[in-house]
């Protein structure tokens, strides 16, 4: 770090330093206040989506009580095709929204498969949009995460170091500039007495 100057040019900047410090703090609180009401928003979407899921799961097993029986393959029945993705500015942070999830389901023989394939399929088929929207808010989340600890640190920078740091330097040198000025005033005073002496002599 560089060496404080103990001038009247190094106050009037750390004084500019301090005011500039002072005027951007509440700005970025206010940023990180609005961040962190978006993550917990975030966090709330994403735990009803995985209520959904578990509701899901729950519900397909209670009216398709076949599908535990192993003999007939689901497997491949349905998958995600295509899933486009759009993106949003919160606060300044890029966060990924769902726009269109595209599931396939395979064709199947309708006569070699049990009638309850249908309903099957259309449960996995919601079941693969809400993974699909679980995983794009856990991505959310994880951004909304990061941008709080980022905006966060700046806070703290600015509170705990810049400005106390800025404060510390303004009274240092306005500590030096007064003892100078008080120093300067004892040298004119013993000047003055000296002259004083010498012309009284």
């Amino acid at each position: 770090m560089a060496r404080l100057q103990l001038s009247k040019s190094a106050l009037s900047r750390e004084q500019r330093n301090l005011k500039t410090y002072q005027r951007f703090l509440p700005s970025l609180d206010l940023k990180r206040q609005q961040v962190m009401a978006e993550r917990n928003k975030a966090a709330r979407k994403l735990a009803q989506t995985r209520r959904d899921i578990d509701a899901l799961r729950l519900a397909a097993g209670e009216r398709n009580p076949m599908l535990a029986n192993r003999e007939v393959d689901l497997a491949g029945l349905a998958r995600i095709a295509d899933v486009s993705l759009d993106h949003e500015n919160i606060v300044g942070t890029r966060l990924p929204t769902l726009k269109t999830v595209k599931i396939e389901i395979r064709d199947y023989p309708l006569m070699g498969k049990p009638f309850w394939v249908d309903s099957a399929a259309q449960l996995l088929r919601q079941m693969l949009e809400l993974q699909v929207q679980a995983q794009v808010a856990e991505r959310r989340l994880d951004l909304l995460e990061q941008a709080v600890k980022t905006i966060t640190q700046r806070v703290n920078l600015f509170d705990k170091v810049l400005i106390p740091q800025a404060q510390r330097n303004i009274k240092r040198i306005r500590i030096y500039l007064s003892d100078l000025e008080t120093a300067a005033v004892v040298r004119s005073k013993i000047a003055k007495r000296k002259r004083s002496q010498q012309e009284a002599i």
